[in-house]
């Protein structure tokens, strides 16, 4: 029977050759071979990373095979030189970075009472099968496309369910995508309604600033709301004024053409109010033209 002293120059041996085995499968790696080429190693050097490399390896490999036990999700490892030795570092992936800008594109699109699916339109997803979508199409892309360089912004009318909206939420889209501009898009009809509410709670002034101050602003569905002269003169002329002196890009959807949108401004329990109308639409007239939006109901 060998004594157990006896055994130990056999288990020594044994442990020098797996790590000898060890070092030689880590330097034949592709990836570490290219470093070492690259950074232009010494012997001593390479010596000095081989615990790096190995390491390299391993979270190279458990990031390649999606294993769970992965703990940097969206990050890559990397070689890098670090004071004399290889060092491991970890960089976003191109689906991380790609998943951010999209984050970042949607954290951009204040949308408010409107379904959060429109955050995902595009003026590159617009249908173009009536020629009559083409104008409206052709002035929101140059919007884009010039800003902050521009003349007027859009007052899109047109029936009911032929995209108004849509078209609208991709103009947004596309201008936190390619000019990194904020914009508001809200449903007019329902503000109204909040505005009223917040009256009790004294929060009014809070939410007309919100409006009139946004970077770029859509009222959409506007004459849908229920007027009332307190709305039309206390609040939204308020919030167009400063727009229009401001000059900040406004655009507006609706299913009234400017001279149906001035009857309802006029239309009053105190009577004819065509005067007080006239005097909003001077100011969205200012702000945006009009362009009627055609093509079948898409709804």
């Amino acid at each position: 029977m060998e004594k157990i002293g006896q055994n130990m120059p056999h288990m020594n041996r044994v442990r020098q050759f797996d790590y000898q085995e060890l070092v030689k499968q880590i330097m034949a790696d592709p990836d570490v071979v290219a470093f070492i080429q690259q950074e232009k190693l010494t012997q001593a050097e390479i010596q000095r990373s081989v615990s790096k490399f190995n390491q390299y390896i391993t979270e190279r490999n458990r990031f390649l095979l999606g294993d769970e036990t992965y703990i940097a999700k969206g990050y890559k490892p990397i070689l890098v030189k670090n004071e004399g030795y290889a060092d491991v570092a970890y960089e976003e992936t191109p689906e991380l970075i790609e998943q951010e800008r999209q984050e970042a594109i949607r954290s951009r699109l204040n949308l408010i009472s409107l379904p959060a699916s429109l955050k995902e339109a595009s003026l590159a997803q617009v249908d173009l099968d009536d020629v009559g979508r083409y104008k409206a199409f052709e002035l929101l892309t140059n919007f884009v496309a010039e800003f902050p360089h521009y003349q007027k912004a859009v007052y899109l009318y047109g029936d009911f369910g032929v995209g108004k909206s849509y078209m609208m939420a991709a103009l947004a889209h596309d201008l936190s995508e390619k000019r990194s501009v904020s914009t508001t898009l809200l449903h007019y009809p329902s503000f109204v309604l909040d505005v009223k509410n917040a009256i009790s709670s004294g929060l009014v002034k809070e939410k007309i600033d919100q409006v009139k101050t946004a970077q770029v602003l859509i009222l959409d569905d506007i004459g849908a709301e229920q007027s009332s002269p307190w709305m039309r003169d206390e609040i939204l002329q308020v919030i167009l004024q400063h727009r229009m002196q401001e000059n900040l890009p406004t655009f507006f959807t609706s299913n009234f053409s400017f001279a149906d949108l001035e009857r309802h401004f006029a239309s009053s329990k105190n009577g004819d109010e065509t005067w007080q109308a006239k005097r909003v639409m001077e100011r969205i007239k200012f702000l945006a033209q009009e362009v009627r939006l055609e093509g079948e109901n898409r709804r």
